[in-house]
């Protein structure tokens, strides 16, 4: 593939991935669970910190394997082509398609607020961003990337003048959130935070991109550490700005959380103002996902992993992004936000744990000299740690959604067993490079 992504088109990606439907709706359902709006935006400081560590340490994978695929082309590699294709398998049911169909049940939500309709209708709104994404990425890759990143400089001014709005008018709302809370339920934070990671999924997007990259030693930093920074600043003020807009009895188990603090704020109009954001914001949280998911499936297919079809072919991967889109349609169809939640933030959990691992055998087999990593070893052994004993503690309070997880993991099997491992010496020869 032609190496055409800058940085800048590398970090708009980086936060179109990240900020999606979490960003919007995660804190009602949180703060039901929680009970304290302190203890809400802790697990959004946390989930922002796990997300800062695994981009510094993904940025030295991306450095030392600088190909499209993510954790499929990483695995693969340097560990067997079985564990790669299990993370790309992942990679499609749990981190793209599950996303994608939440960022269009969000766009659903705040459409029907938008227009005074709770409980709304059929989600035909997230299901035409859906087709026009695909469609647009599907074209041309510039085509696709040019409009994804004149969206994301718009999102982002948006967020802020409401950000701004929120902060002017913070008034006994600020006492609600700083109040200390009752009691803490470690379960229950542990579940936040693994949706909240949910919410902050995305930052490792620019390494699915990697053969595409100018110069990727250094622009997979760039893009991925300074976009999850701003994504988290981002974050913060946001869900603060809900939190402290509303009471929290209104908020609490509400996706459109945004909906209601800005009504509260600057009544229907500011309502409808916000709606528009959020749409922009899902609008380009779904055209990112469309651009990076199917390139890893793309990747798969070029080493004999999956059917030859998916291949791109002329640089962009139409057949794969299809896919994709019919995907995310059928859950768009068939789930329901929390559960989506739930299910992909485990799943993305423990796939981006195991990585991280990797990096850490790696790191002690290969030296600095080759796998550069700020904070070795504290840095990536506190992001494995934390975010695999958050999925367990997560598992053991729902063990249905993770049930259903691991099923999915198991599904791989007999899937990578028909598609035939044939291909694993070579992989892991390259990997060896």
């Amino acid at each position: 593939m032609t190496r055409q992504l800058g940085p800048w088109s590398a970090g708009a990606l980086v936060i179109a991935n990240m900020i999606g439907s979490g960003a919007f709706t995660i804190s009602g359902f949180a703060l039901a669970d929680l009970g304290s709006p302190a203890l809400v935006l802790l697990a959004w400081a946390l989930g922002g910190v796990l997300a800062t560590f695994g981009a510094l340490s993904y940025s030295a994978l991306g450095q030392r394997l600088p190909r499209s695929g993510g954790e499929y082309t990483v695995l693969a590699q340097l560990v067997h082509p079985f564990a790669g294709f299990l993370a790309g398998w992942l990679s499609l049911l749990a981190g793209f398609t599950a996303p994608i169909a939440a960022a269009a049940l969000g766009l659903q939500a705040y459409y029907d607020a938008a227009l005074e309709r709770p409980g709304g209708g059929a989600p035909w709104v997230g299901a035409l961003a859906i087709v026009l994404s695909a469609f647009a990425h599907a074209t041309r890759v510039q085509l696709g990337v040019a409009l994804q990143n004149a969206a994301v400089a718009l999102k982002l001014a948006g967020i802020a003048v409401f950000i701004a709005i929120g902060a002017a008018h913070a008034g006994p709302g600020v006492a609600q959130v700083l109040a200390p809370p009752a009691s803490l339920d470690f379960g229950a934070l542990a579940t936040t935070v693994v949706w909240v990671s949910f919410a902050y999924s995305g930052w490792n997007a620019a390494i699915y991109v990697a053969s595409e990259l100018r110069d990727p030693a250094r622009n997979l930093t760039r893009s991925l550490v300074g976009s999850t920074l701003l994504v988290m600043v981002a974050y913060l003020a946001l869900n603060a700005v809900f939190l402290t807009a509303a009471p929290a009895e209104l908020l609490a188990g509400k996706a459109e959380v945004g909906a209601i603090a800005a009504e509260a704020l600057g009544g229907a109009g500011l309502r409808r103002a916000l709606a528009g954001l959020v749409a922009l914001a899902l609008l380009t949280s779904i055209s990112s996902m469309l651009m990076a998911g199917p390139r890893v499936y793309a990747q798969m297919a070029e080493d004999g992993m999956l059917p030859g079809f998916l291949r791109a072919q002329g640089g962009v991967p139409r057949v794969a992004i299809a896919l994709q889109a019919v995907l995310a349609l059928v859950v768009t169809a068939s789930s329901g936000l929390a559960a989506l939640f739930g299910y992909a933030g485990f799943l993305l959990s423990v796939s981006a744990a195991a990585t991280v691992l990797v990096l850490m055998w790696l790191r002690r087999r290969e030296g600095a000299g080759r796998v550069p990593l700020p904070g070795w070893p504290w840095l990536p052994g506190t992001f494995a740690a934390v975010t695999l004993a958050a999925a367990l503690m997560m598992a053991a309070r729902e063990p249905v959604v993770a049930g259903l997880g691991l099923l999915t993991l198991a599904a791989g099997v007999p899937v990578y067993l028909l598609a035939g491992g044939a291909r694993g010496a070579a992989l892991r020869a390259e990997g060896e490079r």
